[in-house]
Formats: C-alpha cells, sequence, structure tokens
C-alpha cells in the first residue's frame, strides 16, 4: 500500500485517537469514562446521520447546502403532525418524508436548469429556512411528550441495550448506506458520475435519474437527523442547525470525501463527525468560550478544505 493511500485510509482514525490522547492528557482519564464517551457518541449523532446522505451528495461531485434547514423544517413538521394527534411514528415518517421532498426538489432543479448545485441549494437553504419559520409562525412548537423523545436518552442503568435507541438507528443506517455504496449499481454508479461525468453518460449511467435519488435520498436521511434533534430538543424549532451544513459537509471531508467528487466513505464520515464532537465537547469541558470553540471549528473547515486540495494535488 502506498504513503498516499495509507494515509486516505487510516489518516481519519489516527486524527480522532490524536485529538482523543490530547483531551485525555488535557482533562484527565475522565474524558475517557463511559458516561462520557455516551455524551460525545449522542453529540455526533445528529452530524452523523446527515453525513451519511452528504456522503452520497460529495461523491457525486455534488453538494447540498440546503441539508442544515431541512433538518430545522423536519422537527417542525414532527411537532406540527404531532399536535393534530397522529401517532409517534406517522410524525416521524412525516418529517422524513417532507425532508426527501425538498431533496426531490433539489435534485430536479439541478438537473432541469443545469446549475451547479452550489447555488441551487444555497437557493434553497434560505426558501426552506423562510419555510420552517413560516410553518412555526417564527416560534418554537411544543409537542406531546412521546417515545420519540427518547430516541437519544441515555439508557437507564440495567435497561436497554446499553446505547440509545436513536444510535442502534444510526449504525444501521450507517451499514445500510455502506452497502449501497460499495455493492449496489446505484453506487457505483454515483462514484462513476464523481469521478467523470461525461464517461460515465458515455458508459450508460442514468446521470439526472441519479442525481435526483441521490438528492432525496441525502435530505431523507437529513430528515432522520432532523428526528434526532426533535429527540433532543422535545420542540420543534425553526432556528436550529444554522449553520450546521457547514459542520456536516466538514466531516465528509475530514473523513476522505474530496469535493471534487469520485471519493468518500461512510466511515470515514462518521469518524469525521466524531472528531468535531469530540473537539466541541472537549473544549466546552476544558471551560474554552463559546467564541473560541467556534474559532476552532471554522480552523477545523479550513483545514478540511485544504486537506482535500493537498489529496488532489498528490494524486496528479
Amino acid at each position: 500500500m502506498s504513503a498516499r493511500r495509507l494515509i486516505e485510509t487510516g489518516g481519519p482514525v489516527f486524527g480522532l485517537a490524536i485529538v482523543f490522547l490530547v483531551f485525555t492528557v488535557v482533562i484527565g482519564p475522565q474524558f475517557l469514562r463511559p458516561n462520557n464517551l455516551e455524551l460525545i457518541v449522542r453529540q455526533a449523532a445528529i452530524v452523523c446521520m446527515a453525513a451519511l446522505g452528504m456522503t452520497m451528495i460529495i461523491v457525486s461531485a455534488g453538494i447540498d447546502l440546503s441539508v442544515g434547514s431541512i433538518i430545522a423544517l423536519s422537527t417542525v413538521a414532527i411537532a406540527l403532525i404531532l399536535n393534530t394527534g397522529a401517532p409517534p411514528l406517522v410524525a416521524a415518517l412525516g418529517g422524513i418524508g417532507i425532508a426527501g421532498i425538498c431533496g426531490l426538489v433539489n435534485g430536479l432543479l439541478i438537473t432541469t436548469l443545469r446549475v451547479v448545485p452550489f447555488i441551487v441549494t444555497l437557493g434553497t437553504m434560505l426558501l426552506i429556512r423562510g419555510a420552517a419559520k413560516g410553518l412555526a409562525d417564527e416560534r418554537r412548537i411544543e409537542a406531546p411528550m412521546t417515545w420519540l423523545n427518547d430516541l437519544l436518552r441515555t439508557v437507564e442503568s440495567g435497561r436497554g441495550l446499553v446505547l440509545p435507541s436513536g444510535i442502534w438507528l444510526l449504525i444501521a443506517l450507517s451499514l445500510f448506506v455502506a452497502s449501497v455504496l460499495r455493492y449496489t449499481r446505484f453506487g457505483r454508479h454515483l462514484f462513476a458520475i464523481g469521478s467523470n461525468e461525461r464517461t460515465a453518460r458515455l458508459c450508460g449511467v442514468r446521470v439526472e435519474r441519479c442525481k435526483v435519488a441521490v438528492y432525496a435520498s441525502g435530505a431523507a436521511l437529513a430528515g432522520v437527523a432532523g428526528l434526532l434533534q426533535f429527540s433532543k430538543l422535545s420542540v420543534g424549532d425553526p432556528t436550529v442547525a444554522t449553520g450546521l451544513e457547514l459542520d456536516i459537509i466538514a466531516a465528509v471531508i475530514i473523513g476522505g470525501g474530496s469535493l471534487l467528487g469520485g471519493k468518500g466513505t461512510v466511515l470515514g464520515s462518521v469518524i469525521g463527525a466524531t472528531i468535531m464532537a469530540v473537539i466541541q465537547i472537549g473544549s466546552a469541558q476544558q471551560g474554552l468560550p463559546n467564541w473560541v470553540q467556534q474559532i476552532v471549528t471554522g480552523g477545523i473547515i479550513v483545514l478540511a478544505v485544504a486537506l482535500d486540495r493537498w489529496r488532489q494535488k498528490s494524486s496528479v
């Protein structure tokens, strides 16, 4: 295995180990206690879930800046549906379905207008956020307590399956998306489109159909992230997840994805999201003010883009 290939595959794992080591030294062994590790996992769950869909989109050389707004809209939709007296499962599926429709619109606009995804999703980011605020009348929407509120709740000692059910949902969907990318025709087509769209088209790949499907799928997974966000807040909040799309994109890039397409793995994206969660929680426990945490997060995003450019140059 070449040095570059070794860095691409083992780099995210090595980076995660370094981050854990640094905060263990600075904060102490209590940073590695099971309760704190579970806190890190729950903190990373929302970004991880949305990063599953973003991984597929970035693999196909696309990008979706509207995922943060989609997460907010899905929390509002879930709360509104619950307030009608509908069962929790119907509310959850409704929120995910509305998110998927937003992604479907993104894909249709991108393929029909033939405009770069950055511009289209920048516009829909504002449209969807505005729709969420309008539906919520620019306020938080309270909703009745159901089992949806327990998805990210810490499991009591001696009960459950050790981890919250929302984390098991994340694990299941991670395995599913990884299998789709690795073993299905759809996954191979996404890599082909991301590597060279013209060649993929000449080989018979239905590029437009794949793009519409990947944006719809990515948004649906963002809707599941919205479900986890609703579970964490217990309200529908149209202002939540502002700027979270940058964390999601950075997680994919830190994990080995490329903004130019053709590269990316689910495991890498999950590790990238975990790295960011460890830094945020470690900084908070160290007592660093919020503005320092924002600077650190911004530095990580810049570093992720620089790392992607370095990988591209080294592969030429």
